[in-house]
């Protein structure tokens, strides 16, 4: 955030923040401005450095603080060190971590005075806060399927270490964000939970069931006759129909539990096409996953009466199969299968999306994304893999090439802000939680990488006075990060303890890795091997492993793991939710999953927009 902007302010206490309204405030009915301006060390009235604070009303109404408007001035100054009583105390203060943190203090109690200002009175003698309500014009959230703490910790370091650092220190793009919290992943009827329900609750704002998408926890999963009643509407649908034009990415298919819970209504999460459903859903007429995704303007405009909304702007995934019939004259220049379409009604999806949007762009490879005009390109298809798209690291050896998740991430938002009413964008890497099933913590951290570099990317194209960012995982994994290793020590590697340029071993004589897993398939040493999922086509092998001759920092190397599993499981504890942008201070404390939805309610104004519409 910007430390030195003009903060616009209303007469509204803090706790009311949610009902705040548009109006005017302060004397005479003029608006209250209050100016922050940072003072460096040496300042005249501030000799430690602080922040200048000037208060006044806007008469000329140009939405500036001008010199002859301003009623107040105050200073916040730094606390100097007059004296030094021994020299434990010299050191401390000279300590460049010590220094570090004094400087980060200062910055967080700027953006908290930005936020809330240095707590002026307004006439009426109420505290003057900043408008919340309506202030973000887009919003972005960014989903990193399966990204626990854990995740965030190891992928920090790895990349601290791939540019050449111990690690530990490094920060990731969302690291950097100014405000966070936790939230609480658990489903309605599950202490560990799946995307199904996280995604739910975090799009409608109502937490819900395992397995069930759209809809709340009164639904029966794999009962079509209880979806009616029971859907939800979530963020995008309210972006959509106030204006707003909408996005959804993902590396996994676009089918998927998480994406899908943007856009669907489904009694369960795995009807992502026709012939995934049984026989008595679809003659009771509930629609598949792709369906729905295809018709989603038509379905919206359907629920509520005299609508009129233009469709969604931006869809890329994979997860083409279910989007074409199973007929082998219907593959796709890249298919990888001799049949790749899944459907058993025979509807090509692709086409009828294109004879939807006549003005629509459907791409399928790297060449097609790259060609993507941004300026003139009113909808775009982009669906690169039959199944899900490669895992990062694999990328490379996609048939046709595939773009990464921060490329597509610059093209929706370039597409998608062509709109003066803004956007709503959901941004998933649905490949870290594949990579942490197949017990591989490379390709789980590499994709968390490639994942931050998305959210830098959008960080670089949006203006943070008015896109809300979130960045923040659906649930986490059984992954740890154990033993005593040094620091520095490869994160990838075997544990190196303080002082020691050996590895460490275990109670049974062997060494061990700093990074393993609770549970699934466990230990492979598969080289140089950048596709995690190869771990299928091998028999589990959970328990210890000798791994003296063997290099843990491949990336074909699998991690040990204590209990045998077909797949490692999910995890229940609480994941991290990062913001920046209009209302971001909201995102703070440990919060129910469902919470999120709140706030990007809140900061965009989405319902109370939505309902204007209609």
């Amino acid at each position: 955030m910007k430390l030195t902007k003009l903060s616009l302010v209303i007469g509204t206490a803090l706790l009311a923040i949610a009902g705040c309204d548009d109006g005017d405030d302060g004397d005479n009915g003029l608006t209250s401005l209050i100016a922050q301006t940072q003072l460096e060390v040496g300042d005249t009235n501030c000799p430690n450095g602080g922040t200048q604070v000037q208060s006044g009303l806007d008469n000329n109404t140009n939405g500036t603080l001008d010199a002859d408007e301003v009623l107040d001035t105050s200073y916040v100054c730094s606390a100097g060190n007059t004296s030094v009583a021994t020299a434990e105390l010299l050191t401390t203060l000279n300590n460049p971590w010590f220094g570090a943190a004094q400087n980060k203090i200062a910055e967080a109690k700027s953006v908290w005075q930005q936020v809330i200002g240095t707590q002026p009175r307004s006439a009426n003698g109420g505290v003057v806060t900043t408008k919340v309500a309506g202030k973000a014009k887009n919003v972005i959230l960014f989903v990193g399927d399966g990204m626990g703490i854990s995740t965030v910790t190891a992928a920090r370091i790895l990349e601290g270490q791939m540019q050449g650092g111990n690690g530990e220190e490094h920060m990731l793009s969302f690291d950097m964000m100014p405000f966070a919290g936790l939230a609480k992943t658990y489903n309605v009827d599950a202490q560990t939970p799946d995307s199904a329900g996280t995604m739910t609750a975090m799009m409608s704002g109502v937490k819900t069931d395992v397995g069930v998408i759209g809809v709340d926890e009164d639904i029966e999963r794999g009962d079509c006759a209880t979806v009616a009643g029971n859907e939800l509407v979530t963020a995008l649908e309210l972006a959509e129909i106030a204006g707003k034009s909408t996005g959804v990415i993902s590396t996994a298919r676009i089918t998927h539990a998480t994406p899908a819970a943007t856009y669907a209504k489904s009694a369960d999460r795995n009807w992502e096409d026709v012939s995934d459903m049984p026989e008595a859903a679809v003659v009771a007429g509930c629609e598949d996953i792709a369906a729905q995704l295809v018709n989603f303007e038509s379905l919206l405009e359907s629920r509520y009466a005299g609508l009129d909304v233009d469709g969604l702007e931006v869809v890329m995934g994979g997860g083409r199969r279910h989007f074409l019939p199973k007929d082998a004259m219907y593959n796709s220049p890249d298919a990888v299968s001799s049949v790749e379409g899944d459907r058993t009604d025979g509807r090509d999806l692709t086409a009828e999306w294109q004879a939807n949007y006549m003005d629509g762009v459907y791409i399928y490879d790297q060449s097609g994304f790259d060609a993507v005009d941004t300026e003139t390109t009113a909808h775009l298809f982009g669906l690169f893999n039959e199944s899900h798209m490669q895992y990062e690291a694999d990328r490379a050896n996609d048939v046709a090439g595939e773009p990464s998740l921060s490329e597509m991430t610059s093209k929706a938002i370039q597409v998608l802000d062509n709109n003066d009413d803004g956007f709503f964008l959901m941004v998933e890497s649905g490949r870290i939680d594949h990579a942490h099933h197949a017990g591989s913590a490379y390709n789980a951290l590499t994709d968390t990488i490639e994942f931050a570099k998305a959210v830098e990317a959008a960080l670089a194209l949006t203006n943070d006075e008015e896109t809300l960012i979130i960045v923040t995982a659906d649930h986490s994994h059984v992954f740890t990060i154990a033993g005593y290793p040094k620091r520095g020590n490869p994160i990838l590697g075997k544990v190196v303890g303080i002082g020691s340029d050996e590895p460490a071993t275990a109670s049974d004589g062997m060494p061990y890795t700093t990074l393993g897993y609770t549970n699934g398939r466990g230990f492979r040493n598969l080289g140089a091997e950048t596709n995690a999922d190869a771990t299928y086509g091998l028999d589990p092998a959970a328990g210890r492993q000798d791994l003296g001759d063997v290099d843990t920092t491949s990336p074909g190397f699998h991690q040990e793991a204590l209990v045998p599993m077909s797949s490692e499981t999910h995890a229940g504890e609480d994941v991290g939710i990062y913001a920046q942008g209009p209302g971001a201070f909201l995102v703070n404390g440990t919060n129910e999953q469902n919470m999120i939805f709140h706030i990007m309610n809140l900061s965009g104004n989405l319902a109370e927009q939505a309902n204007a519409k209609l």
